[in-house]
């Protein structure tokens, strides 16, 4: 799994667990306070883009649903190459969640089954690398 697709997979499952733990009234449990800040990110960044934010939408709202969460971390992932500056934004909270869990653990437990978009990725206007 390519570092973008891993960062991806590791947001969208912490945006499911942040739906997850809200609906069972455990938020704040987790010693990362990040979740929200997270979706908000993602939600500013997808703003205007209907597609994106169905997807966001939808795993917000069941968050059980791994269509939804596959469709999300397609469009995630996409915005990412796209936008180095959000790239950097979205590992930053994905690395804090790390953090505040005491480690690597978001890796598996997190990311459980996630599937590895293979899709032609069209990207348009400036491109750069770091």
């Amino acid at each position: 799994m390519d570092p973008v697709t891993a960062v991806a997979a590791a947001g969208v499952a912490l945006v499911a667990k942040g739906a997850l733990e809200s609906a069972g009234q455990e938020a704040g449990r987790s010693g990362w306070n990040g979740g929200a800040r997270l979706v908000e990110r993602i939600r500013a960044r997808f703003r205007g883009n209907a597609d994106a934010e169905g997807a966001l939408d939808r795993v917000t709202g069941t968050p059980d649903d791994e269509e939804a969460r596959q469709t999300l971390e397609r469009q995630l992932a996409a915005h990412m190459l796209l936008d180095s500056d959000f790239e950097t934004e979205i590992r930053r909270l994905v690395d804090e969640a790390v953090t505040a869990r005491g480690g690597a653990q978001i890796s598996a437990a997190l990311i459980k089954n996630a599937q590895v978009f293979n899709g032609k990725v069209e990207v348009q206007g400036d491109w750069k690398t770091s």
